[in-house]
């Protein structure tokens, strides 16, 4: 993410299954992370990005679930997941490191 920035979101569409919005100033990094922790869910029918234009660092975000579970609650999940493992990343680092500095 970009650091000192805040993520700027515009909902472009919200329905009970279906959620699609545009993510100013955040890259591929971030939300190809998102779309495949999404797409691990079997609740969650369809996820992607897509970058209309290479030169504006837009992402248009959609993702549709399935019957019980809503767009929001799955992203939210998504997110939680990937900091989670984010985290085992770095504890797995810290004692990789430490191992070998022994």
């Amino acid at each position: 993410m970009n650091e000192g920035r805040k993520m700027q979101l515009k909902v472009l569409k919200k329905t009970s299954q279906e959620l699609k919005f545009e993510v100013e100033g955040e890259g591929h990094t971030f939300w190809n992370l998102l779309e495949s922790v999404l797409l691990e869910d079997d609740k969650v029918e369809f996820a992607s990005y897509n970058v209309p234009h290479p030169l504006i660092s837009n992402i248009i975000v959609s993702i549709r679930t399935k019957e019980g579970k809503k767009p929001e609650e799955a992203l939210q999940e998504a997110v939680d997941k990937a900091l989670q493992r984010g985290e085992e990343l770095n504890e797995a680092f810290i004692r990789a490191l430490e191992e070998l500095n022994k």
